[in-house]
């Protein structure tokens, strides 16, 4: 929670900051976010492997968090927009780090039948988080003078206190790390090849990956939506504000019903909700302006809260419990970049086309996905 506290203060702001305040265009914006959302693919699996092998995924996920930290002070030491790049790129390196550690504690710290309400839990933490980092820089930038480097300081102070929470309170699952001689744990190749032979791992990673590749950013969506309203700079940071509190909502309660009803179920769920948003906002001249945000949010909200701790949950009951991380972090990262590859796509179209041709790509990309995924998910497709 605090973390996602000092992550979203940085998010709030970076898309006004860039194509506003530095003026890049949608192209080199849609590059940077997806180097923001993709990069993480490149050193998941690294963290999840190194984390399994040794046994060891509270210290890996504590070198992700710190990397994190430390880039929060990198963004006052940068003002091109490719530098900016290459900070964002370390601080991705460290959540690509720590995300499969993260997720696999908490995985083996819950029961098969409590994967959803485990991760719905954290879930709700972490969008309280994202619930209080925009309003936090919402309040820097009202109150301070310098007011993007005001944010980027104090996101700083956030990061380093939840690394301390980190290294104070959490805890390696003790029935889950016995010793074993490092010599007999699988290598990487192995390690691979096994969960690539694991039932259901293939299907789930390839129809994540599809749907990965027709998701935009929220900052796209917001950069929509605040162009569309001609809503004041100022009051920017707090649109990812209503989106949290709508996910913080229902998080817990989604993740209940995805033990229930079925994870596969709502994680295709998710995405309707995600359709329905891009096609509301194409719709922004019919609909009135206050009633379209509420919707917008409303609808991203249960997007968020039936794919990201769903995901993770309907991976987990799959996956051998000394491969937990590596499992986690092999369909993560097929996600991962196919949204690298998605919002440097849109903002491309945007650049040539304008936004709306852009939207309507996005509703027949993510309408193909959807279809793909329920012929790849439904029950008794083997693989």
């Amino acid at each position: 929670m605090v973390t996602d506290v000092s992550s979203e203060m940085v998010t709030a702001v970076l898309p006004l900051y860039l194509v506003v305040g530095l003026g890049v265009s949608p192209l080199a914006f849609g590059l940077l976010d997806g180097v923001y959302q993709g990069v993480t693919a490149l050193v998941r699996l690294v963290g999840a492997h190194t984390a399994d092998r040794t046994r060891r995924r509270k210290p890996v996920a504590g070198v992700g968090y710190a990397l994190s930290a430390a880039c929060k002070l990198g963004l006052l030491a940068v003002t091109t927009p490719w530098g900016i790049g290459v900070v964002l790129a370390a601080d991705r390196t460290g959540k690509g780090l720590r995300t499969a550690p993260r997720d696999a504690l908490i995985s083996l710290s819950a029961g098969p039948e409590a994967q959803g309400r485990a991760f719905g839990v954290h879930r709700t933490l972490d969008t309280a988080g994202a619930l209080f980092g925009p309003l936090a820089a919402f309040a820097v930038l009202w109150a301070a003078r310098d007011g993007y480097e005001a944010v980027f300081q104090v996101s700083f102070c956030c990061a380093a206190f939840g690394v301390l929470l980190l290294a104070l309170y959490v805890r390696e699952p003790a029935a889950q790390s016995p010793h074993v001689d490092p010599a007999r744990r699988p290598g990487a190749v192995l390690t691979l090849r096994t969960l690539a032979r694991t039932r259901g791992v293939p299907r789930l990673g390839l129809a994540a990956a599809l749907l990965g590749a027709a998701t935009i950013g929220d900052a796209f969506l917001y950069l929509v939506l605040q162009r569309q309203l001609a809503l004041d700079a100022r009051w920017f940071p707090l649109l990812p504000v209503g989106t949290a509190a709508a996910f913080l909502l229902l998080a817990l309660p989604i993740g209940r019903l995805a033990d229930r009803v079925g994870r596969i179920r709502v994680l295709l769920a998710g995405h309707g909700a995600l359709l329905a948003a891009y096609l509301l906002l194409l719709l922004t001249n019919v609909v009135s302006p206050l009633p379209l945000a509420i919707a917008l949010f409303v609808l991203l909200g249960a997007f968020y809260a039936a794919t990201d701790g769903v995901l993770a949950a309907a991976a987990a009951p799959l996956l051998p419990p000394a491969l937990r991380a590596s499992g986690l972090a092999l369909v993560q990262t097929g996600q991962a970049a196919a949204r690298f590859a998605a919002a440097a796509l849109f903002g491309l179209v945007w650049t040539l086309t304008g936004p709306t041709t852009a939207l309507t790509a996005a509703v027949t990309a993510l309408t193909m996905a959807v279809c793909a995924s329920l012929w790849l998910l439904r029950p008794g497709k083997k693989g």
